[in-house]
Protein backbone atom coordinates (compact mmCIF):
# COMPACT_ATOMS: atom_id res chain seq x y z
CA UNK A 1 0.00 0.00 0.00
CA UNK A 2 1.48 3.52 -1.06
CA UNK A 3 1.09 6.47 1.10
CA UNK A 4 0.84 9.77 -0.20
CA UNK A 5 3.34 12.24 0.88
CA UNK A 6 0.52 14.06 3.04
CA UNK A 7 0.06 10.79 4.92
CA UNK A 8 3.51 10.16 5.57
CA UNK A 9 4.28 13.87 6.79
CA UNK A 10 1.10 13.33 9.18
CA UNK A 11 2.42 10.11 10.22
CA UNK A 12 5.58 11.31 10.88
CA UNK A 13 4.63 14.22 13.05
CA UNK A 14 2.75 12.26 15.02
CA UNK A 15 5.54 10.19 15.70
CA UNK A 16 7.32 13.10 16.82
CA UNK A 17 4.61 14.36 18.90
CA UNK A 18 4.91 10.72 20.73
CA UNK A 19 8.48 10.91 21.11
CA UNK A 20 8.36 14.48 22.30
CA UNK A 21 5.62 13.83 25.17
CA UNK A 22 6.99 10.45 26.14
CA UNK A 23 10.16 12.42 26.08
CA UNK A 24 9.08 15.07 28.23
CA UNK A 25 7.40 12.52 30.56
CA UNK A 26 10.15 10.63 30.86
CA UNK A 27 12.34 13.54 31.79
CA UNK A 28 9.70 14.95 34.37
CA UNK A 29 9.54 11.62 36.07
CA UNK A 30 13.51 10.85 36.09
CA UNK A 31 14.06 14.27 37.57
CA UNK A 32 11.71 14.70 40.25
CA UNK A 33 12.28 13.90 43.82
CA UNK A 34 10.53 10.99 45.07
CA UNK A 35 7.88 10.94 47.80
CA UNK A 36 9.41 8.25 50.55
CA UNK A 37 7.42 6.99 53.42
CA UNK A 38 9.97 8.01 55.83
CA UNK A 39 13.61 9.07 55.33
CA UNK A 40 16.36 6.76 55.28
CA UNK A 41 14.34 4.42 53.64
CA UNK A 42 15.46 0.78 53.95
CA UNK A 43 14.68 -1.60 51.30
CA UNK A 44 15.67 -5.01 49.50
CA UNK A 45 15.94 -6.13 46.06
CA UNK A 46 15.68 -9.88 45.81
CA UNK A 47 18.02 -11.82 43.63
CA UNK A 48 16.03 -13.29 40.42
CA UNK A 49 12.61 -11.42 40.70
CA UNK A 50 13.55 -8.61 37.54
CA UNK A 51 13.06 -5.57 36.69
CA UNK A 52 9.11 -5.51 37.20
CA UNK A 53 9.50 -7.51 40.76
CA UNK A 54 12.30 -4.98 41.89
CA UNK A 55 10.12 -2.20 41.19
CA UNK A 56 7.32 -3.59 42.82
CA UNK A 57 9.29 -4.71 46.15
CA UNK A 58 10.48 -0.83 46.68
CA UNK A 59 6.78 0.42 45.93
CA UNK A 60 5.83 -1.88 48.28
CA UNK A 61 8.86 -0.80 50.83
CA UNK A 62 7.40 2.87 51.05
CA UNK A 63 8.65 4.44 47.51
CA UNK A 64 5.56 6.13 46.20
CA UNK A 65 5.54 5.67 42.57
CA UNK A 66 4.15 3.94 40.01
CA UNK A 67 5.91 0.82 39.42
CA UNK A 68 5.26 0.73 35.83
CA UNK A 69 7.25 4.19 35.55
CA UNK A 70 10.20 2.96 37.01
CA UNK A 71 10.36 -0.13 34.80
CA UNK A 72 9.92 1.83 31.51
CA UNK A 73 12.15 4.34 32.88
CA UNK A 74 15.07 1.63 33.44
CA UNK A 75 13.89 -0.33 29.70
CA UNK A 76 14.23 3.08 27.90
CA UNK A 77 17.29 3.99 29.05
CA UNK A 78 18.67 0.25 28.60
CA UNK A 79 18.80 -0.86 32.17
CA UNK A 80 16.46 -3.26 32.40
CA UNK A 81 18.89 -6.26 33.21
CA UNK A 82 21.35 -4.54 35.18
CA UNK A 83 19.66 -3.66 38.70
CA UNK A 84 21.44 -5.44 41.04
CA UNK A 85 19.72 -7.32 44.40
CA UNK A 86 20.34 -6.11 47.74
CA UNK A 87 19.88 -3.84 50.41
CA UNK A 88 19.98 -0.23 50.19
CA UNK A 89 18.96 3.00 52.04
CA UNK A 90 17.68 6.22 50.31
CA UNK A 91 17.22 9.48 51.62
CA UNK A 92 14.35 12.20 50.70
CA UNK A 93 15.40 13.94 47.60
CA UNK A 94 16.37 11.08 45.26
CA UNK A 95 14.79 11.06 42.04
CA UNK A 96 14.40 8.43 39.82
CA UNK A 97 17.04 8.71 37.63
CA UNK A 98 19.56 8.56 40.51
CA UNK A 99 17.92 5.93 42.31
CA UNK A 100 18.44 3.98 39.05
CA UNK A 101 21.83 4.75 39.17
CA UNK A 102 22.28 3.46 42.55
CA UNK A 103 20.49 -0.19 41.58
CA UNK A 104 22.62 -0.62 38.55
CA UNK A 105 26.09 0.20 40.48
CA UNK A 106 25.03 -2.44 43.11
CA UNK A 107 25.59 0.93 45.59
CA UNK A 108 23.92 -1.56 48.76
CA UNK A 109 23.51 -0.16 52.01
CA UNK A 110 26.04 -2.34 54.28
CA UNK A 111 26.29 -3.42 58.17
CA UNK A 112 29.27 -4.65 59.83
CA UNK A 113 30.70 -7.11 61.90
CA UNK A 114 34.23 -7.22 63.30
CA UNK A 115 35.07 -10.76 64.82
CA UNK A 116 38.33 -10.89 66.24
CA UNK A 117 40.93 -13.71 67.06
CA UNK A 118 40.89 -15.46 70.22
CA UNK A 119 37.24 -14.49 70.64
CA UNK A 120 34.95 -17.25 71.39
CA UNK A 121 32.21 -18.80 69.39
CA UNK A 122 29.70 -17.89 72.73
CA UNK A 123 31.07 -14.17 72.03
CA UNK A 124 30.78 -14.62 68.39
CA UNK A 125 26.96 -15.31 68.77
CA UNK A 126 26.35 -12.80 70.98
CA UNK A 127 27.73 -10.48 68.12
CA UNK A 128 25.54 -11.42 65.74
CA UNK A 129 22.46 -11.43 68.14
CA UNK A 130 23.20 -7.99 68.94
CA UNK A 131 23.24 -6.84 65.49
CA UNK A 132 20.36 -4.24 64.26
CA UNK A 133 21.52 -4.80 60.70
CA UNK A 134 20.91 -8.94 60.17
CA UNK A 135 17.98 -10.39 59.82
CA UNK A 136 17.86 -13.17 63.20
CA UNK A 137 17.11 -16.43 61.77
CA UNK A 138 19.23 -18.08 63.95
CA UNK A 139 17.84 -16.80 67.29
CA UNK A 140 15.89 -19.44 69.65
CA UNK A 141 18.20 -22.35 67.55
CA UNK A 142 20.54 -24.26 70.08
CA UNK A 143 24.31 -24.72 69.08
CA UNK A 144 23.27 -28.28 67.63
CA UNK A 145 20.50 -26.89 65.40
CA UNK A 146 22.44 -24.00 64.23
CA UNK A 147 25.06 -26.57 62.84
CA UNK A 148 22.26 -28.29 61.58
CA UNK A 149 21.35 -25.82 59.42
CA UNK A 150 24.37 -24.52 58.30
CA UNK A 151 24.81 -28.30 57.44
CA UNK A 152 28.23 -28.27 59.45
CA UNK A 153 28.65 -32.16 60.71
CA UNK A 154 30.59 -31.11 64.13
CA UNK A 155 29.32 -31.80 67.26
CA UNK A 156 30.27 -28.52 68.83
CA UNK A 157 30.52 -25.06 66.89
CA UNK A 158 33.45 -24.05 68.67
CA UNK A 159 36.56 -22.92 66.63
CA UNK A 160 34.55 -23.68 63.21
CA UNK A 161 34.19 -19.72 62.37
CA UNK A 162 37.11 -17.54 60.88
CA UNK A 163 37.46 -14.49 63.11
CA UNK A 164 37.55 -11.53 60.30
CA UNK A 165 35.07 -8.14 59.33
CA UNK A 166 32.38 -9.48 57.59
CA UNK A 167 30.65 -6.80 54.60
CA UNK A 168 26.92 -7.80 54.43
CA UNK A 169 23.90 -6.18 52.50
CA UNK A 170 21.83 -4.89 55.73
CA UNK A 171 18.76 -7.33 56.24
CA UNK A 172 20.77 -10.18 55.49
CA UNK A 173 20.32 -13.53 57.14
CA UNK A 174 22.31 -14.34 60.22
CA UNK A 175 22.61 -17.88 58.66
CA UNK A 176 24.37 -16.03 55.69
CA UNK A 177 27.19 -15.02 57.96
CA UNK A 178 27.54 -17.78 60.09
CA UNK A 179 27.98 -19.67 56.70
CA UNK A 180 30.60 -17.73 55.21
CA UNK A 181 32.58 -17.20 58.42
CA UNK A 182 32.75 -21.33 58.19
CA UNK A 183 33.56 -21.30 54.95
CA UNK A 184 36.37 -19.31 55.74
CA UNK A 185 37.77 -21.03 58.15
CA UNK A 186 37.60 -23.96 55.61
CA UNK A 187 39.50 -22.51 53.00
CA UNK A 188 42.08 -21.43 55.48
CA UNK A 189 42.90 -24.49 57.51
CA UNK A 190 42.41 -26.79 54.66
CA UNK A 191 45.89 -25.42 52.38
CA UNK A 192 47.34 -25.10 56.22
CA UNK A 193 47.02 -29.04 56.56
CA UNK A 194 48.06 -29.99 53.13
CA UNK A 195 51.43 -27.85 53.89
CA UNK A 196 52.04 -28.96 56.97
CA UNK A 197 55.48 -29.95 58.71
CA UNK A 198 56.36 -33.06 58.61
CA UNK A 199 55.98 -35.41 61.59
CA UNK A 200 53.44 -33.34 63.72
CA UNK A 201 51.45 -35.38 66.59
CA UNK A 202 48.26 -34.38 64.85
CA UNK A 203 45.68 -37.13 63.33
CA UNK A 204 43.42 -34.42 61.99
CA UNK A 205 42.80 -31.22 60.59
CA UNK A 206 40.00 -30.52 63.62
CA UNK A 207 43.33 -31.59 66.30
CA UNK A 208 45.15 -28.95 64.80
CA UNK A 209 42.44 -26.57 64.79
CA UNK A 210 42.30 -27.70 68.22
CA UNK A 211 46.11 -26.60 68.58
CA UNK A 212 45.58 -23.67 66.53
CA UNK A 213 42.73 -22.34 69.42
CA UNK A 214 45.09 -22.98 72.04
CA UNK A 215 48.16 -21.08 70.26
CA UNK A 216 46.03 -17.91 70.05
CA UNK A 217 44.93 -17.63 73.43
CA UNK A 218 48.47 -18.38 74.69
CA UNK A 219 50.12 -15.83 72.57
CA UNK A 220 50.90 -11.85 74.17
CA UNK A 221 53.02 -11.30 71.45
CA UNK A 222 53.64 -12.70 67.45
CA UNK A 223 57.46 -13.17 67.25
CA UNK A 224 56.96 -15.85 69.90
CA UNK A 225 53.77 -17.71 68.48
CA UNK A 226 55.64 -20.33 66.60
CA UNK A 227 57.55 -20.85 69.75
CA UNK A 228 54.48 -21.18 71.58
CA UNK A 229 53.64 -23.67 68.99
CA UNK A 230 56.51 -25.62 69.78
CA UNK A 231 56.07 -25.96 73.08
CA UNK A 232 52.84 -27.46 72.98
CA UNK A 233 53.92 -29.68 70.29
CA UNK A 234 57.45 -31.03 72.24
CA UNK A 235 54.67 -31.59 74.41
CA UNK A 236 52.36 -33.95 72.95
CA UNK A 237 55.46 -35.73 71.34
CA UNK A 238 56.53 -36.55 74.93
CA UNK A 239 53.06 -37.25 76.28
CA UNK A 240 53.41 -34.60 79.00
CA UNK A 241 50.51 -32.57 79.83
CA UNK A 242 49.67 -29.46 78.17
CA UNK A 243 49.12 -27.32 81.34
CA UNK A 244 47.75 -24.83 79.64
CA UNK A 245 45.68 -22.23 81.65
CA UNK A 246 43.12 -21.05 78.77
CA UNK A 247 41.78 -24.49 78.43
CA UNK A 248 41.08 -24.96 82.58
CA UNK A 249 39.46 -21.48 81.99
CA UNK A 250 37.32 -22.67 78.99
CA UNK A 251 35.85 -25.58 80.63
CA UNK A 252 34.87 -23.29 83.88
CA UNK A 253 30.84 -22.77 83.10
CA UNK A 254 31.14 -19.13 85.29
CA UNK A 255 34.42 -18.37 85.66
CA UNK A 256 35.23 -15.00 87.35
CA UNK A 257 38.58 -14.08 86.36
CA UNK A 258 40.72 -15.61 89.14
CA UNK A 259 41.96 -18.80 88.15
CA UNK A 260 42.07 -21.11 91.46
CA UNK A 261 44.67 -24.31 92.53
CA UNK A 262 41.27 -26.00 93.36
CA UNK A 263 41.02 -25.27 89.34
CA UNK A 264 43.67 -27.21 88.20
CA UNK A 265 42.91 -29.67 90.37
CA UNK A 266 39.16 -30.44 89.24
CA UNK A 267 39.40 -32.80 86.83
CA UNK A 268 37.21 -32.18 83.47
CA UNK A 269 37.66 -32.47 79.75
CA UNK A 270 39.02 -29.41 79.75
CA UNK A 271 41.56 -29.79 82.39
CA UNK A 272 45.20 -29.75 80.88
CA UNK A 273 47.04 -30.06 84.05
CA UNK A 274 45.30 -33.28 84.94
CA UNK A 275 44.68 -34.79 81.26
CA UNK A 276 47.32 -35.47 78.79
CA UNK A 277 46.52 -34.39 74.78
CA UNK A 278 44.29 -32.08 73.94
CA UNK A 279 41.30 -30.59 75.08
CA UNK A 280 38.35 -32.52 73.45
CA UNK A 281 37.33 -29.12 71.03
CA UNK A 282 38.88 -25.93 70.43
CA UNK A 283 38.66 -23.22 72.98
CA UNK A 284 38.59 -20.07 70.76
CA UNK A 285 38.23 -19.04 67.35
CA UNK A 286 42.00 -18.59 65.90
CA UNK A 287 43.56 -16.66 63.32
CA UNK A 288 45.19 -17.01 60.27
CA UNK A 289 48.81 -16.57 61.87
CA UNK A 290 47.24 -19.38 64.87
CA UNK A 291 46.64 -22.04 62.39
CA UNK A 292 50.05 -21.61 60.33
CA UNK A 293 51.78 -21.92 63.60
CA UNK A 294 50.23 -24.74 64.95
CA UNK A 295 51.22 -26.65 61.55
CA UNK A 296 54.65 -25.07 61.11
CA UNK A 297 55.66 -25.01 64.85
CA UNK A 298 59.53 -23.58 65.59
CA UNK A 299 62.60 -26.35 65.22
CA UNK A 300 63.30 -26.26 68.81
CA UNK A 301 63.29 -28.60 71.95
CA UNK A 302 61.72 -26.03 73.99
CA UNK A 303 59.42 -27.33 76.57
CA UNK A 304 58.08 -24.32 79.30
CA UNK A 305 57.41 -20.75 78.95
CA UNK A 306 56.59 -17.72 81.21
CA UNK A 307 54.88 -14.41 80.81
CA UNK A 308 57.54 -11.67 80.77
CA UNK A 309 55.11 -9.18 81.46
CA UNK A 310 55.55 -7.11 78.54
CA UNK A 311 53.59 -9.67 76.31
CA UNK A 312 57.01 -11.63 74.80
CA UNK A 313 57.65 -15.17 77.20
CA UNK A 314 60.79 -16.55 78.36
CA UNK A 315 61.16 -19.90 76.97
CA UNK A 316 63.14 -23.04 78.38
CA UNK A 317 64.51 -26.39 77.55
CA UNK A 318 64.45 -27.90 80.87
CA UNK A 319 62.11 -27.50 84.26
CA UNK A 320 65.02 -26.30 85.95
CA UNK A 321 65.76 -23.16 83.85
CA UNK A 322 61.59 -22.34 83.96
CA UNK A 323 61.76 -22.41 87.58
CA UNK A 324 64.19 -19.45 87.08
CA UNK A 325 62.45 -17.91 84.79
CA UNK A 326 59.19 -18.21 87.30
CA UNK A 327 61.22 -16.95 89.95
CA UNK A 328 62.78 -13.94 88.01
CA UNK A 329 59.33 -12.74 85.54
CA UNK A 330 56.34 -13.92 88.45
CA UNK A 331 58.14 -13.80 91.71
CA UNK A 332 59.46 -9.96 92.13
CA UNK A 333 59.19 -8.63 95.28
Amino acid sequence: MNLSPFVLRRLFTLVMLVALFFGAFGYWFATRPLDLANSPLDFEITSGVGLRGASRQMVDAGINMSAWQFTWLARALGNASQIKAGSYEIEAGITPWQLLKKLTRGDTSQGELMLVEGKTFADFRRMVDASVDLRHDSAGLSETELLAKLGIEAPHPEGLFFPDTYLFSKNVSDLAIYKRAHEALVRRLQPEWGGRAANLPYRTPYEALIMASIIEKETGSAADRDKIAAVFVNRLRLGMPLQTDPSVIYGIAKFDGNLRKRDLQADGPYNTYIRAGLPPTPISLPGQAALHAALHPAANNYLYFVARGDGSSEFSRTLEEHNRAVGKYQKKG
